[in-house]
């Protein structure tokens, strides 16, 4: 049985004639005349997995967002063990464990949010204007199936309520990654992350001596930001106000200015 969604194949192309039309005679090959493909477009899809999204208050959301950002960075810039570590493995920790660290602010700063559908006239206005993007500027556009995986991640934490401490030490064993792949201190780096497992293990026996679960459940539940992409944190939170630039250059400028 094919559980595959059906929403664009059951669009009549006669209800949108104008569309198509536009669309027929951008094409002329025999393919694009006989069957247009509504699949290309996520937001003509009503299927969780295809819904592109975006921010109900995208100025307010996207500055809570970025002084998060900023606060993220200023944590990783304060460690002592990761400022002695050789640059090119500062870069790869950063470049590895920007996002999460991102997600675990957003849950200590309780930044909630909304989204709305993306306006349906985009495709449209693409074509009437000719403004093609080419494939290298091409990005994956925030879904709604994503946006359900975030919050979800962050509800989980904000049930844990979470102590300063128990943030901070939970953000040093996501900092200190050792399996980053071509680590020059992995040993080291190793070595620091369970150096901040036995301290975050120490904080959660001290403020929780009757709940013998809570540490399984907290790393239980940091295991889930690592299936969140980075490019969902990007598109949704701050490609609205960086525009075309590469938010990790911009990460790399804040984290080796001093």
């Amino acid at each position: 049985m094919d559980n595959g969604c059906h929403c664009a194949a059951n669009c009549d192309r006669l209800s949108n004639p104008i569309l198509y039309n536009i669309l027929s005679q951008m094409d002329n090959s025999e393919a694009s005349q006989n069957c247009f493909n509504y699949n290309s477009i996520a937001h003509r899809c009503n299927c969780e997995l295809r819904r592109t999204v975006c921010l109900k208050r995208p100025s307010e959301i996207c500055k809570e967002a970025s002084a998060v950002l900023v606060k993220t960075v200023h944590f990783m810039k304060s460690l002592p063990a990761f400022n002695q570590m050789p640059p090119n493995d500062q870069f790869s920790l950063l470049k590895s464990c920007w996002a999460p660290l991102f997600i675990l602010g957003l849950a200590q700063e309780q930044v909630d949010f909304e989204v709305t559908d993306t306006r349906a006239d985009s495709m449209l206005k693409k074509i009437l204007l000719n403004r093609q993007e080419s494939p290298e500027m091409e990005r994956e556009q925030p879904t709604m199936a994503g946006v359900s995986k975030l919050k979800s991640c962050l509800k989980k934490f904000w049930s844990l309520d979470l102590s300063p401490k128990e943030y901070a030490y939970l953000k040093g064993t996501t900092i200190f990654n050792p399996d980053v792949p071509d680590l020059k201190a992995a040993l080291f780096v190793e070595g620091l992350q369970q150096e901040a497992q036995h301290a975050l293990s120490e904080v959660v026996q001290l403020l929780h001596p009757g709940d013998q679960e809570r540490f399984a459940r907290i790393l239980l539940t940091a295991s889930m930001l690592q299936s969140i992409t980075p490019s969902l944190i990007i598109e949704l939170f701050f490609r609205p106000v960086i525009g075309q630039a590469d938010l990790l250059e911009l990460l790399v400028d804040m984290l080796f200015c001093r």
